[in-house]
Formats: C-alpha cells, sequence, structure tokens
C-alpha cells in the first residue's frame, strides 16, 4: 500500500498512528490492525467511510471488537484487483483470505450501497438492479451497480447514464457470445467464456482511457 492511501486515511480521521519527537509517525501493531481493519469494510462490504467511521467509534467506545464482522455478507472478489478506499485504489495484499459470495436482502442493500431508497426503485424500474434469478435477495453485481449509481451522481450522471452503459455491455456480451459459438461443445467452454469476458473488460476499460486522454 502507498503512503498517500495511508495518508488519505488519516487525512480522513480513521487513523491516528503516534507521532515521534522527528515528526515520523509510528504505527503500532493496533494501528495496522485498524487499517486492515478499514480496508476489509471498503473492499469485502463496500462500505461508505461514513458508515465506516460510524463502527470505528463503536470500536474506540468498545461497544465491539476491531475486527468485528458486519451483519451484511462479505462481497466477491470483481474483476479489477485495485479496491477503492474512498478516491483512491488499494491493491489485495497477497494471502489476504477470498471473500464470500454475497446475499443481500432489499434493505441490506440500501444501507451498505448508501443508495437512497427513490434511487433503487429507478433503477429496478429500469431494470439496471434485480433479485437474484428465482429469489428475492441481491448479489455482487447489484450492489456493485448501486455503489457505482451512488458516486456517479456526484457528477451529474443517473439512470440515463448508466442505461446508456447497460446497452453498451450487452453489445459487448453479444459480441463474446458470438465468438463462443464455435467453442459451445468443447469441454473448456466455460474457461474460455471467462477469460474472452475479462480481455473485453480490459480493452474496453484501455481505450476508455485512451479517449478521455486524446
Amino acid at each position: 500500500m502507498s503512503i498517500s492511501k495511508i495518508r488519505f486515511l488519516e487525512d480522513q480521521g480513521l487513523i491516528a498512528p503516534e507521532r515521534a519527537p522527528s515528526g515520523y509517525r509510528r504505527y503500532s501493531q493496533a494501528d495496522i490492525e485498524r487499517l486492515r481493519y478499514i480496508l476489509r469494510l471498503q473492499r469485502d462490504y463496500f462500505m461508505p467511510l461514513k458508515k465506516i467511521k460510524e463502527r470505528l467509534a463503536s470500536v474506540d467506545s468498545g461497544a465491539e471488537q476491531i475486527g468485528a464482522i458486519p451483519e451484511f455478507p462479505v462481497l466477491t472478489t470483481m474483476p479489477s484487483k485495485a479496491e477503492p478506499v474512498g478516491d483512491q485504489l488499494v491493491e489485495p495484499q497477497p494471502g489476504e483470505e477470498s471473500p464470500r459470495p454475497i446475499k443481500l436482502t432489499r434493505r441490506q442493500l440500501i444501507q451498505v450501497s448508501g443508495l437512497s431508497e427513490a434511487t433503487l426503485v429507478e433503477l429496478e424500474r429500469q431494470q439496471l438492479v434485480m433479485p437474484r434469478r428465482g429469489g428475492l435477495n441481491y448479489g455482487r453485481e447489484a450492489l456493485m451497480i448501486c455503489v457505482v449509481a451512488r458516486k456517479m451522481q456526484a457528477y451529474g450522471m443517473d439512470t440515463r447514464h448508466l442505461r446508456a452503459i447497460k446497452q453498451s455491455a450487452e453489445r459487448e456480451a453479444g459480441m463474446i457470445e458470438q465468438a463462443m459459438v464455435p467453442l459451445r461443445r468443447h469441454p473448456q467452454v466455460a474457461e474460455s467464456l471467462h477469460d474472452a469476458t475479462q480481455l473485453v473488460i480490459q480493452a474496453h476499460a484501455a481505450l476508455m482511457y485512451v479517449v478521455l486522454n486524446h
């Protein structure tokens, strides 16, 4: 983890290491455990900084222990290796425990994502967020979309823009499905589908940067 990412958390008041007379910061084992807890809440639960501060306040008051597991199931790993912490991206550390799949009720989805119920209703109306097939609970993709929708609002983007993104995703998915037709009887078709999807995601992200920076 870079120094700038740690400084960001410190500026937000989430960590407060001791200062040596020389001005250098001294990170105790407790500081390290606190930092790991913060990153886990952001990475695995997509918990907003405001909610993380509330949990840390409970830890500081003795109401709960550091590392206590929230009531919400953990988020599964995303296609990108970098995980958001505020405006920073944090790389996962080697040997970290793999998150489990999530299963959220509607109330939990709203609370974990920080999205308003009115916005969730609109996302559902546009069929951008839906419960898992055959059930009432929401999964990883629904949580990701809700978090993205909340963050996009700061840039004046709403469900109309997400609908355009969905249309682009549908075109790319159709392209991948067409490419998989010759391999549909291949024993490793599922692995090929995953690999092709990752390549398209990577190409899409790279081309977005190219377009925006030229």
